[in-house]
């Protein structure tokens, strides 16, 4: 017999990395419940708690407290600076460029053009794969591209 010096107790919140094959399904009806919402397929909590098959008060109880692992956070995440021409599809070809490469474009921001030269930055996460050298390389060939710089990597 083993003894325990001391009960394990609740220490406020924690959270923890499960496997959903050994999670209750209604833990996994409350993700399906709020992705519902979230793009936009259905309008309210009660709707979308009909259309996963649980209870308004299962969603109620753990819409708070269960969220799916987004295992794309862990690629590469970068932020680009450039300069770019002012006149149309420059700023256009470069994002069609990271998206050939399969990156996901997270945020566009471009200020005023100056001079004819608009400054631009765009962040985005990458495939593990994909050299980030080799991207610069590319997005560097593209007519209207003044100057790149690659700020971030995570």
């Amino acid at each position: 017999m083993i003894k325990l010096e001391q009960p394990v107790q609740k220490q406020g919140s924690r959270l923890l990395l499960v496997d959903s094959s050994v999670l209750p399904e209604v833990f996994l009806k409350v993700v399906d419940a709020k992705r519902l919402l979230a793009v936009g397929r259905v309008k309210s909590l009660s709707e979308a708690a009909k259309v996963a098959g649980i209870s308004r008060s299962a969603l109620y109880k753990y819409k708070d407290c269960v969220f799916v692992h987004n295992e794309e956070l862990d690629d590469k995440v970068i932020t680009i600076s450039t300069n770019l021409e002012d006149r149309p599809g420059v700023l256009s070809s470069l994002i069609n460029l990271l998206s050939e490469q399969e990156a996901n474009i997270l945020t566009v921001n471009q200020n005023i053009p100056v001079d004819g030269v608009a400054p631009v930055t765009v962040s985005a996460r990458l495939p593990l794969h994909l050299d980030v050298e080799k991207l610069r390389s590319m997005l560097l060939t593209l007519p209207g591209v003044v100057e790149l710089k690659i700020l971030s990597t995570r």
